[in-house]
């Protein structure tokens, strides 16, 4: 299912999704196909959105495109000098 469908379904709402396809740009995943498993409430969203599976993410319906930043080596941490 493209966004701009689920973006109709699930209007100004968190929903879970499970990434079908995407492509990257400039450090970027667009997704471009999804499976909507269900919305989540606003209460909920920050919870849900911390024990995601991987290739699942949760996302707002108000963004007019579905990206994520791919963050390269998130885990590195800065020298104390």
């Amino acid at each position: 299912m493209k966004w701009q469908e689920v973006r109709e379904l699930f209007p100004n709402q968190f929903v879970l999704l499970s990434i079908l396809d995407y492509h990257e740009e400039n450090g970027k995943k667009i997704i471009d196909e999804v499976a909507p498993i269900r919305s989540i409430s606003s209460e909920n969203a920050n919870k849900e959105f911390f024990k995601v599976k991987q290739g699942n993410i949760v996302y707002h319906t108000s963004n007019e495109r579905c990206i994520v930043h791919i963050r390269k080596d998130p885990l590195l941490r800065a020298r104390r000098i």
